[in-house]
């Protein structure tokens, strides 16, 4: 039964998905950035046409551009670690006028073409070889009228009569996680005892300046994990999650280059920053002389929310304290799949966690990894949407 689950054709798990919002490579970082501010998604995706469906154009693509490829992604992330670039800090007007393409990561594959009948089976082995989305046409909402007369909006991709959408990890364990029963006994093994706790974790010191931390961001982001931030003794405090930071905007990077690591998760926590860290800021950017960042920090910042409007009322209304270094303590009475009062602190899990109950953690709180600890807190690793899948790979080998 789980290998004819498998073996749906992944257009099953496009329905209900919206078209990809686009931008062409030939666009500039400032278009990417209006346009991941006025987007309930926190990234969009990039592509290389002969037709220019990026911002700007509204003049559709004919049915022979065979060549037109997505050829990447970039989030809010991408532009924040972009401007923490010591020439961007100075003149960060400048840089938002450079080709987007900047902003693409150098690996490759991160993204993949797909056909509606490849197999779910297919889409998990490109996921485990490195693809973090799978893009796949779908057909126009206009049906065959629109092919007569396409007018998409300036970030719609329309190919051949056809719009896009993109399959993510999540996708695909959400759908897995509808029929686990099919997996059994696997999903009630131990993340432990299945061995997809991965120690190769990108961690920071809770004091250590927040700068050291933008190749560790960068990379975390290009892996779909987080930075833990620890205390002295491997404690875990919270984290700096480009899923955190993907809901800011890009003066995030100000407070990247000013403070350190835990004074950036209160920075970054719900609600928008303290104005006494905001304060820090403004004083440590005059003090470097950083005039261009500082500008547009007091111009833009000040006057707007740091957190986009997908923010829930919930989070909007949780308390903007900072945290000490061992305020991120989790209490014995909780349970390991409570995450804290701010998003900046972790989802956490335990070595004896059943592997249903992690997918489940990780699917509620939308985010692709958990944070595995033990009784005293400290951190033994972490698990991916990725060493799930792998799991389950090797299930159907096992049945073969």
């Amino acid at each position: 039964m789980a290998v004819s689950l498998l073996a749906r054709d992944v257009s099953d798990l496009c329905l209900g998905k919206p078209a990809l919002r686009s931008l062409s490579v030939t666009a500039t970082v400032a278009d990417a950035l209006e346009v991941l501010r006025n987007s309930d998604d926190n990234s969009v995706s990039v592509w290389g046409c002969n037709h220019k469906a990026g911002f700007g154009s509204r003049t559709a693509t004919s049915a022979d551009d065979d060549d037109c490829q997505c050829i990447g992604k970039i989030s809010m992330v991408d532009v924040i670690c972009y401007l923490c670039k010591e020439e961007n800090l100075k003149s960060p007007s400048a840089a938002l006028k450079a080709p987007v393409s900047v902003l693409l990561p150098e690996i490759p594959g991160l993204v993949k073409h797909v056909e509606p009948s490849c197999s779910l089976l297919e889409a998990i082995d490109l996921i485990l070889k490195g693809a973090q989305n799978l893009v796949v046409p779908i057909k126009s909402r206009l049906g065959s009228r629109r092919k007569q007369y396409q007018k998409p909006s300036s970030t719609t991709t329309i190919h051949g009569g056809c719009e896009f959408c993109w399959i993510t990890q999540e996708d695909v364990i959400r759908f897995l996680l509808s029929s686990i029963g099919l997996f059994s006994p696997i999903p009630a093994l131990s993340i432990e005892s299945l061995g997809i706790i991965s120690t190769d974790v990108i961690t920071i010191d809770y004091h250590s300046p927040a700068s050291a931390a933008v190749p560790a961001i960068s990379r975390s982001l290009a892996e779909q994990t987080s930075v833990a931030v620890v205390d002295s003794d491997g404690t875990l405090i919270g984290e700096i999650s480009p899923y955190t930071l993907s809901c800011c905007d890009e003066t995030v990077a100000a407070a990247l280059t000013t403070l350190s690591a835990g004074d950036l998760m209160a920075y970054i926590d719900c609600g928008g920053p303290p104005e006494d860290l905001v304060r820090v800021v403004t004083v440590k950017l005059k003090e470097r002389n950083l005039n261009g960042m500082l500008n547009h920090f007091t111009n833009y910042s000040l006057s707007s929310t740091t957190f986009s409007s997908s923010s829930s009322d919930e989070e909007s209304v949780t308390a903007r304290v900072s945290p000490s270094p061992r305020a991120g303590r989790y209490s014995r009475s909780m349970s390991y799949s409570a995450r804290m009062v701010r998003r900046a602190e972790a989802i956490v899990c335990h070595p004896k966690s059943s592997l249903v109950a992690v997918m489940i953690q990780a699917i509620a709180h939308r985010v692709n990894y958990v944070w595995v600890i033990e009784e005293d807190y400290s951190l033994v690793g972490i698990v991916t949407f990725s060493d799930m899948l792998s799991v389950f790979r090797e299930h159907l080998e096992t049945m073969a």
